[in-house]
């Protein structure tokens, strides 16, 4: 068969053989179901970068456009309801289980030696995914998402000494306008997601590298 020819022929080239047993044929310990969090949380974000290039085809990050492209999503679009559902409520799961994978690792205490570093990407990778939330809570630019932005933006204004600077660089003025959507929709669809792919990316190297933590015993 070709297929017993070609195969060899790329895995001397591209080591696949080797890269299957690193990744995916490895030793873990006996864990539960709480471990599978991050997993979990990776297929999120895969369907998140699908859903979300599906949305974008048609979503205009315009103020006078922005509402009529979701309705039209939503109402003139084959399944655009269910993809926009699918997105919606992705994030908000992702959220979740990013943030109790963050307390599993914390309660287990698996952020010490010689995990450092994998949890730190880890605080990280759940800053960036909460800044996902809240720049694709103004794409729609309804009432609810205006007034939410103008609140959550105020607050970050708020911080001493550099509060005035923050405001202005993520609503690119002083109110909330044409700027301040394309800076949300720029950092949603692109500064974001490149920062977790990469986050991603260093936090897999490691899992794989140190392995994961095993449940504490009662004499550990």
């Amino acid at each position: 068969m070709i297929s017993k020819r070609v195969f060899p022929w790329l895995d001397e080239r591209l080591g696949l053989t080797t890269i299957y047993k690193t990744t995916l044929d490895r030793m873990v310990p006996k864990v539960n179901w709480w471990f599978t969090l991050g997993s979990a949380t990776l297929f999120l974000f895969v369907m998140q970068l699908v859903t979300g290039i599906m949305l974008s085809v048609y979503y205009v990050p315009s103020p006078d456009k922005a509402y009529d492209s979701i309705e039209y999503i939503m109402t003139g679009v084959a399944f655009g309801w269910l993809i926009r559902g699918i997105h919606h409520w992705g994030a908000t799961l992702m959220v979740i289980t990013v943030f109790i994978h963050m307390l599993r690792v914390f309660f287990y205490a698996a952020y010490k030696y010689p995990r450092e570093i994998t949890w730190t990407t880890g605080v990280f990778l759940l800053l960036a995914t909460l800044g996902m939330g809240f720049t694709g809570y103004l794409l729609p630019w309804n009432q609810k998402a205006y007034w939410a932005t103008t609140v959550g933006t105020s607050i970050a204004g708020s911080v001493p000494g550099i509060g005035d600077f923050i405001l202005r660089a993520l609503r690119g003025g002083s109110d909330l306008s044409a700027v301040t959507l394309a800076r949300f929709f720029s950092a949603h669809i692109w500064m974001l997601p490149a920062v977790i792919i990469a986050l991603i990316g260093v936090h897999l190297y490691l899992v794989i590298r140190l392995g994961i933590s095993s449940v504490p015993k009662e004499n550990d």
